[in-house]
């Protein structure tokens, strides 16, 4: 399939747009300058992947408190300002604006990748864990962004890299590759210290690779993040776990 065209017919050179971590958009490996309202609005085409997006949820979304003639002629202004490079990152419609093909998006293969690791068919070895993919799955979606549609998103990426850093530690535990499921589930841990499932599948971990005392610290840090931020105790699910694998492990 060729690539589209840019306006003056020629074919535009590959382009990635960053969205892990802070928004950036680089074409052949060099930043091209984006701010403001053409800023949120490539991130905002882009988090729908390669679906149409109609230009009036579009201006709705980007300026909500505007009226609608108001709104879309601020988005025929974030449209006019983008950098020719940016322009040829979207293809623009009358009705509607598509991410053009030629761009990639990092959070398109985290989602990928996030998704494989939570299907129980795909085996740990199968998923490629090299440090660009654990980093995908550590990084948080435009941090610093504070609109309301771009929290709900960063939200929804949280939720679903966390379960699949926890299913990526569980899948290495049991192939037996314990020190890199302690270094999955301590990164799910970190970024949500108050989960249990992170910090049940991180006792399990330790417990695995024969750390006694590391579980065991790690169920009291647990126990005070609870006590100290909600008033609550770990579950007896978790206690139950704990002191089942401690006699697995404890020499008779």
């Amino acid at each position: 399939m060729s690539l589209p065209r840019a306006q003056d017919g020629s074919t535009p050179p590959a382009a990635h747009l960053a969205l892990l971590g802070g928004f950036e958009l680089t074409v052949q490996d060099e930043p091209v300058p984006v701010s403001g309202g053409s800023a949120r609005l490539l991130a905002f085409v882009a988090m729908r992947c390669r679906a149409a997006v109609p230009r009036a949820l579009v201006a709705q979304t980007l300026w909500p408190a505007a009226p609608e003639r108001c709104a879309y002629a601020n988005l025929r202004s974030a449209l006019s300002r983008l950098p020719r490079a940016s322009r040829d990152a979207l293809d623009v419609h009358p009705d509607e604006i598509h991410l053009a093909r030629h761009v990639s998006v990092d959070l398109h293969r985290a989602r990928r990748t996030a998704y494989r690791a939570l299907d129980p068919a795909v085996a740990v070895h199968d998923l490629g864990l090299d440090p660009e993919t654990m980093k995908d799955l550590s990084t948080d979606l435009l941090p610093g962004w504070y609109d309301d549609w771009v929290l709900l998103e960063a939200d929804n990426w949280r939720q679903l890299r966390l379960g699949a850093l926890e299913a990526v530690a569980v899948g290495l535990i049991e192939v037996g590759r314990f020190a890199e499921a302690q270094v999955a589930a301590l990164t799910a841990v970190r970024d949500d210290p108050l989960r249990e499932t992170g910090h049940s599948i991180l006792i399990r971990a330790h417990l695995a690779a024969g750390n006694r005392g590391e579980a065991l610290r790690d169920l009291d840090r647990y126990e005070r993040y609870l006590h100290n931020d909600l008033g609550l105790e770990p579950t007896p699910e978790l206690r139950r776990l704990v002191a089942e694998l401690m006699r697995a492990v404890t020499p008779r």
